[in-house]
């Protein structure tokens, strides 16, 4: 343990992640498979924390119209209620005769003035009536046009649009070993300018506490003009990588994270956008290597990309040394 840390000690360390060093304070990985914190925020109530735009632009499509489909229905519910409240006679044009229909009608009314349909057989008669159908009807054209920024938000915010590969790879690289992970564009929303950092956080002895560092890993390249296919970023363990000396029974101990940053601009939408992923020890493969996802078409015309192949790796022997 003690050549391990003097080892990782001089290794290029990366001070400015905005994660704790102390391993006491951080509880599981630091980052989920998707890129995002895995974090739980207390201390504060939650209507104080929340950004309801955000909430509303990060969810799920389904979660989305659900949500605009309750919020429609509950809208109606509660106006019809009150139309019943006021008195249904107050709605001239009715033909319903049971209470059940007499709702129905009152429900079908306020969803044609929330919505300004408006189609005439029905209208309120009185000063309550048309007061509260003038106040649905402006709630009405204020929800529509708050539905319509969100719709627009959640089509035009920039994404990434980038997918990982489940594993990474510790696979033979020039006569030695390679940390690799493989990433590639799922749509047609093409980067340029990317650049990707990846960063290794490990657990080593400073005097009688543990910690958690984080180091740098130098890629054989970090830089990319375009990002049309798929890239496999390559960490060389060599004298200058933190890993270096290192068995794969001490990467293990020191409860190792890898942690992929990429941005680049995306023409689509032009604007930069940022993509993170996370790797803990158990999605770790020693002595295997990529399967290739790009080979010509019949005609030799076009180069196919098969998606389905990002996860897929085969086993390669490793350095008896690293073993």
């Amino acid at each position: 343990m003690a050549f391990r840390t003097k080892r990782l000690i001089k290794a290029t360390i990366e001070n400015e992640t905005g994660l704790s060093t102390n391993s006491n304070l951080n509880g599981g990985r630091f980052f989920r498979e998707d890129g995002k914190p895995n974090l739980k925020v207390k201390g504060l109530k939650f209507w104080e924390r929340i950004n309801l735009y955000h909430a509303l632009l990060s969810i799920t499509n389904i979660q989305f119209i659900l949500i605009v489909f309750s919020c429609f229905i509950f809208i109606n519910l509660f106006f019809a209620a009150i139309y019943l409240y006021i008195g249904i006679d107050k709605l001239n044009g009715l033909i319903a005769l049971t209470k059940i229909d007499k709702f129905s009608e009152a429900f079908f009314f306020s969803a044609q003035t929330f919505t300004t349909v408006g189609y005439g057989r029905i209208n309120p008669v009185g000063f309550a009536a048309s007061f509260v159908a003038s106040t649905e009807a402006l709630i009405g054209l204020m929800s529509f046009a708050l539905i319509t920024g969100l719709i627009y938000g959640r089509f035009s915010r920039p994404r990434s649009y980038i997918c990982y590969s489940k594993n990474a790879l510790f696979s033979p690289f020039k006569d030695g070993v390679a940390l690799m992970i493989r990433m590639v564009p799922y749509t047609k929303n093409y980067l340029v300018n990317v650049e990707a950092k990846m960063t290794m956080a490990m657990r080593v002895l400073e005097g009688d506490e543990m910690k958690t560092k984080f180091y740098n890993l130098n890629l054989e390249i970090a830089k990319a003009n375009t990002l049309t296919a798929n890239w496999t970023l390559v960490h060389p363990i060599n004298e200058d990588s933190p890993l270096f000396d290192m068995k794969k029974e001490e990467i293990e101990s020191a409860n190792p994270e890898l942690l992929i940053f990429i941005h680049g601009f995306d023409e689509s939408f032009a604007n930069t956008v940022v993509s993170r992923s996370s790797y803990i020890s158990g999605a770790f493969v020693y002595g295997a290597k990529f399967v290739p996802m790009l080979h010509p078409d019949e005609q030799n015309e076009f180069t196919v990309l098969e998606l389905d192949l990002l996860h897929s790796y085969t086993k390669a022997d490793l350095p008896v040394a690293f073993e």
